[in-house]
């Protein structure tokens, strides 16, 4: 296939990357650590811990986990903590130790809690606290043999360590009470790990990295096999993009989005590579606590979803932050919005540029160009050693600007799904090409146009609806603060739209936001049903909106009814 793209590259970003460089993220890890020794590498919640901590104490956990808890090249370790400076400790501790990472969200419930520790066979969890008591409910029915604990404060300097656990425990009661025998605290642990040598573990680019579980926004989450290999390939491709605006050594980069979603951690890792200041977010909805970060951070770059931003265009203070920095700003997860990339431009001054990826890809698989003056309506174009193509349900190859299914190829590509064949089989084509789900097609210059997912399509007397489509019109009037485009039963047609809105403006009508579509969709596109929320929409993890999730409440709602 011609890579058409590529006319389209910036003069500085190569075709290919080299995958020769590093031969896994532990040895991306320990050069960074070495390179950078004594700049800024994390800070959260006020305090700052170097590139020289990061490798003192990431080696001490690392040694724990090996030399007291007897873990082995390949065994599986759950991480279970929002942003906060132990993160990046225990991730990079156990990828030095030569273990596989287990991300998992904090917010589980103990039913989905207990279904990935078991289906990844973890043997080992770090968990703060707070959510202890979810996992001492399930613990004996899956193969964790070592528990270890920490508090929000463990890292955080004296006295703010003390203080902010005594806050948090005592006066905002945020730790319901919990007793697992045997846990071990995160701070005994990299003490008694600093006292013993770190075995050096040979890893290469086929060994497994990560089990990185789908969000499991259409069913059950499976676990995507991302391997040494995969993440580096990602890095390299990453880091060749963005280089051509960012400079080693210099950046302040904001990341919000938990560390445990693959956007973000992806994006963590690419920073670290350039011994970036990450500073670390731990609860970005709060909003007023996330703009008053941001109005000291003096950021260069930051990474977000849609809804992030446009949750923070309309805080009171937004334009108080200080914007005379900013060299880039990606969102990606899910479609950025239109009405909220302008809005962003007219605010900070730089525009928000769209990227596009997915769990199975590492994640980055497309990207606008990071010189672009303003909003472009694509997710970019192939990033560096990834080839793109629009496909047909049959795997044939379609013309440019023909709608079908993006599908990727390259070297950031999962392995397959933990356990699962058959949903491995599902979804490559017997040449290699991955099916994202996504529909969209590619245009004369290479860019691609994600319109969206293949299962949210919605069908109008034969006529197919795009959900985005509406939505990006509905978020377009002033008065709407959040939308979800979703199918409604009809007497006349099988499926018609419904749109569920939270308001910006109690005065906005059913009536406005109809009128509001007529101007901006043709007959079969505009809404037939308007359905106003006194609550935010429900959201995944990174807070892309989960329209199942909105018609499951509706259903609910109507079931009671």
């Amino acid at each position: 296939m011609e890579k058409i793209w590529l006319k389209n590259f910036p003069p500085d970003v190569p075709a290919e990357v080299d995958l020769t460089e590093f031969t896994s993220l532990k040895a991306i890890l320990e050069w960074g650590c070495a390179r950078y020794s004594e700049l800024p590498a994390f800070s959260n919640q006020g305090t700052t811990m170097t590139y020289f901590e990061l490798d003192e104490k990431s080696r001490a956990f690392g040694s724990y986990l090996q030399n007291i808890l007897g873990l082995e090249k390949g065994d599986r370790i759950a991480i279970m903590m929002p942003n906060l400076l132990q993160y990046p400790v225990v991730l990079f501790g156990a990828l030095r130790a030569g273990c596989t990472i287990v991300n998992t969200n904090p917010l589980y419930t103990a039913r989905e809690l207990k279904h990935q520790l078991l289906d990844s066979g973890a043997i080992c969890i770090v968990i703060l606290e707070n959510f202890a008591h979810t996992l001492q409910e399930i613990l004996v029915d899956t193969s964790i043999k070592s528990v270890i604990s920490s508090r929000v404060g463990d890292l955080l300097h004296f006295p703010k360590a003390q203080i902010t656990n005594f806050v948090v425990e005592h006066v905002k009661h945020m730790v319901p009470e919990w007793h697992i025998d045997d846990a071990v605290s995160l701070p005994d642990a990299i003490d008694r790990g600093a006292e013993l040598t770190l075995n050096d573990i040979k890893l290469g680019s086929d060994d497994i990295a990560f089990l990185q579980y789908t969000g499991g926004t259409t069913g059950v989450p499976k676990g995507a096999i991302l391997t040494h290999g995969n993440m580096v390939a990602n890095l390299q491709q990453t880091t060749a993009w963005i280089k051509i605006v960012l400079n080693e050594g210099e950046e302040i980069a904001v990341i919000p989005l938990p560390l445990y979603h693959v956007f973000a951690l992806t994006s963590m890792l690419t920073f670290f590579k350039l011994g970036s200041k990450i500073v670390l977010i731990t609860n970005p909805r709060d909003i007023e606590g996330f703009v008053k970060e941001l109005k000291h951070a003096k950021f260069t770059a930051m990474i977000g979803v849609n809804t992030l931003f446009n949750a923070l265009l309309n805080a009171p203070d937004i334009n108080e932050v200080d914007a005379s920095n900013i060299k880039v700003v990606i969102g990606g997860g899910m479609a950025v919005q239109r009405s909220v990339a302008q809005k962003w431009h007219e605010v900070f001054g730089v525009p928000l540029i769209e990227g596009y990826g997915l769990t199975e890809t590492s994640p980055m698989a497309c990207a606008n160009r990071l010189d672009i003056v303003e909003y472009t309506g694509t997710i970019g174009l192939p990033v560096p050693s990834t080839d793109a193509a629009i496909l047909d349900e049959t795997g044939n190859e379609l013309p440019l600007g023909e709608l079908g299914e993006i599908c990727i190829r390259g070297p950031q590509v999962m392995k397959g799904y933990w356990n699962m064949p058959d949903e491995t089989a599902k979804v490559f084509t017997s040449d290699g090409w991955l099916r994202t789900g996504d529909i969209g097609f590619m245009d004369k210059g290479g860019y691609i146009k994600l319109v969206d997912r293949k299962k949210d399509i919605i069908v109008v007397s034969g006529f197919k609806v795009f959900p985005n489509e509406v939505e990006e019109v509905v978020a377009m009037h002033p008065d709407v603060l959040e939308v979800a485009a979703i199918s409604a039963a009809d007497d006349r047609s099988d499926q018609v739209v419904k749109i569920v809105v939270l308001k910006k403006n109690p005065s906005l009508t059913a009536d406005d936001l109809i009128a509001h579509c007529r101007k901006n969709l043709t007959a079969y596109k505009i809404p037939k049903y308007v359905v106003f929320r006194d609550e935010p929409l429900p959201k995944s993890n990174v807070g892309k909106i989960l329209r199942r999730l909105v018609k499951e409440d509706l259903d609910a709602a109507e079931r009671r009814t």
